[in-house]
């Protein structure tokens, strides 16, 4: 396994597809929809975001 989608990366973190999606584009992460796959280390990225914004 690659990661994780990024629909099953938002239910775990509680968080709107289309809000993580944003997150993405502020990360400069590739993906366009909520089925697109995203590495764990972009995974991680995101997480971080999110710790550090809290």
């Amino acid at each position: 396994m690659k990661g994780l989608r990024l629909l099953e990366l938002s239910k775990a973190l509680n968080i709107d597809s289309s809000d993580l999606l944003a997150v993405c584009a502020i990360l400069k992460i590739k993906a366009t929809s909520r089925l697109s796959m995203l590495s764990f280390d972009e995974c991680k990225k995101i997480t971080d975001y999110y710790e550090n914004k809290n």
